[in-house]
């Protein structure tokens, strides 16, 4: 690893106040430490903001929850008012990773894992996301896993994450913190970028915001919902295919659903027309199977990720009918 300098903050202000051009925060470091390993990042500076006061799990007056953005994503997923009120979400992150890693990982580390692209990995390779205008090896080599949905001629990486396909299906909001004292709150749709131009900014963060929490609406989808994780192997991978889906139902009528999908796009991808779509339907396999079919009439796969249109559509069908299945 290249040497770094290392700032172990007391606070929010000299956390941002530390933060230059070439640092990074630091929280349980489960992606950041293997991609310095690696050489792909190179940080000047590390920020240590695991130990900032952003870990408690707090009812809104509005019936809604806010998560501290350095809890564990073990204590996260646990926490029983989580478990109670946001199962989709604790059912997430429980499938990410291993108990080890999900001890250490923070709430806002999650937001800003970069992608598992093999291309990105391996700095032999040409990747526009890790060194800007060296090209994209994925695109006409080895795309099993990458993306079918929201990429460009730059990128065609998928992003990694669990936690934040539930957070898409679940409209949540980020707050973070800027230089100053002043904050301000982003959709979770407006959190991730797609890949354009510029795939080498994975999110719309401006120059050292820190994420101090994520705010979670009053709960909607305690009663019916499913994470489905397709995979590999059973455990320690990444999603070939994932689905979140929530519903709410009122005398055998979808009155609110929640739908995204993980491994497929630069970013969480949420169906927001197919949401519209079950909203005043009857949750019955005829109507999850229009959905699916509407869901993914837009992909557009490469030669080595084809099969994902079909495992999509599948995967949409049974985390629907699992949703509603749960306590019907």
């Amino acid at each position: 690893m290249r040497p770094f300098n290392y700032t172990n903050a007391k606070n929010k202000e000299q956390a941002l106040q530390s933060y230059t051009s070439t640092s990074h925060y630091l929280g349980g470091g489960t992606n950041l430490v293997d991609l310095m390993k690696e050489d792909v990042e190179r940080p000047d500076q590390l920020i240590e903001v695991a130990n900032l006061d952003y870990k408690n799990i707090i009812k809104k007056e509005d019936g809604g929850f806010t998560l501290g953005g350095m809890l564990s994503n073990s204590e996260t997923a646990n926490h029983p008012d989580i478990r109670k009120n946001y199962p989709l979400l604790s059912m997430a992150m429980l499938s990410a990773a291993t108990a080890q890693i999900r001890n250490m990982a923070t709430n806002a580390g999650n937001l800003l894992q970069r992608t598992r692209c093999p291309y990105f990995y391996e700095t032999s390779m040409p990747c526009n996301k890790r060194e800007p205008g060296s090209g994209c090896g994925a695109k006409d080599g080895v795309n099993s896993l990458h993306a079918i949905f929201g990429y460009s001629d730059k990128c065609i990486a998928t992003h990694p994450s669990d936690m934040c396909v539930a957070l898409a299906a679940m409209d949540a909001k980020v707050e973070v913190q800027k230089v100053g004292g002043s904050s301000r709150t982003i959709d979770f749709s407006n959190f991730h970028r797609l890949p354009g131009d510029q795939p080498e900014k994975d999110n719309t963060l401006e120059h050292g915001e820190l994420i101090t929490a994520i705010h979670l609406d009053k709960p909607k989808f305690s009663d019916h919902y499913y994470y489905l994780k397709i995979r590999e192997r059973s455990s320690y991978a990444f999603a070939l295919v994932s689905v979140a889906a929530g519903l709410q139902i009122k005398s055998g009528v979808i009155t609110k659903a929640g739908l995204a999908m993980g491994g497929v796009a630069h970013k969480p991808w949420k169906f927001t027309e197919v949401e519209k779509f079950l909203e005043g339907k009857k949750p019955n396999k005829v109507n999850f199977e229009a959905a699916a079919e509407m869901a993914m009439q837009d992909a557009k796969p490469f030669e080595g990720n084809k099969y994902k249109v079909e495992m999509g559509k599948s995967a949409i069908v049974r985390a629907l009918t699992q949703a509603y299945e749960r306590k019907a």
